[in-house]
């Protein structure tokens, strides 16, 4: 048998193991029923979007190979910026396929555009507003700089965003995905990009977990009548 001692020092240390890491299990287990009972089409914004995207047809165009880029070509993709036609070439240059010359970043009004083509019609815009950098906590922290934000009224948290350089409808946030982006990182413990599962502060946590478990299964088999029983039986 443990000596009472032992059984005491054994206790004291399961207790206050189980009080230092206990909002964790509590967090860990509150984001993981969340997670479970969400959908996810429903966090990334899908029901405020629009449940399919009509892309225009152009006329007139230049081929590719008919206009001459300064750089070698590495990717190439057709992009509607209010109804005209233009080619983005390795991702970051906007070309008008009609003169072959390369376009500014797009406008307000034409993120503007962009961003209704692919957002509800139901939805009224309360305001649009450029953004040249992130923080490491921001809702949209990996997301390609600059940006427009475009602000709606109801819901007053809903927003969407357009990245400037490529006229791309980027991402939707609302309460919902903040939420949920809060929980996911107290689920993972990565307190910077959330997504990092081998950071140090969650294999301590997870290692001090699995030492409170066994701590607790070596204190039941120590102090439990039936394990005693049997031991004096087969003494």
């Amino acid at each position: 048998m443990v000596k009472r001692k032992t059984a005491l020092k054994l206790r004291q240390a399961h207790r206050y193991l189980g009080l230092f890491i206990g909002i964790q299990f509590i967090m860990w287990t509150v984001s993981g029923m969340y997670f479970s009972w969400t959908d996810l089409d429903e966090i990334h914004g899908d029901h405020f979007k629009k449940e399919s995207v009509e892309n225009p047809e152009f006329y007139g165009l230049q081929g590719p190979g008919q206009i001459i880029f300064e750089a070698p070509v590495t990717s190439l993709e057709l992009k509607d910026i209010g109804g005209e036609a233009f080619y983005l070439v390795n991702g970051n240059s906007l070309i008008d396929p009609k003169t072959g010359e390369e376009r500014p970043d797009i406008t307000k009004e034409e993120a503007l555009k962009i961003a209704n083509k692919h957002m509800r019609d139901d939805l009224e815009v309360a305001g649009i507003e450029l953004i040249n950098e992130t923080g490491k906590h921001h809702e949209y922290r990996s997301g390609a700089l600059p940006a427009y934000v475009i602000s709606y009224l109801q819901p007053a948290d809903l927003k969407a965003y357009v990245s400037v350089e490529d006229a791309t409808f980027r991402s939707v946030r609302h309460r919902d995905w903040r939420w949920f982006d809060f929980l996911w990182m107290t689920h993972t413990m990565d307190y910077e990009g959330r997504d990092d599962f081998n950071n140090l502060v969650l294999r301590i946590f997870s290692l001090m977990g699995l030492i409170t478990v066994f701590s607790g299964f070596v204190l039941w088999y120590i102090s439990s009548p039936s394990i005693r029983k049997l031991q004096k039986r087969f003494k």
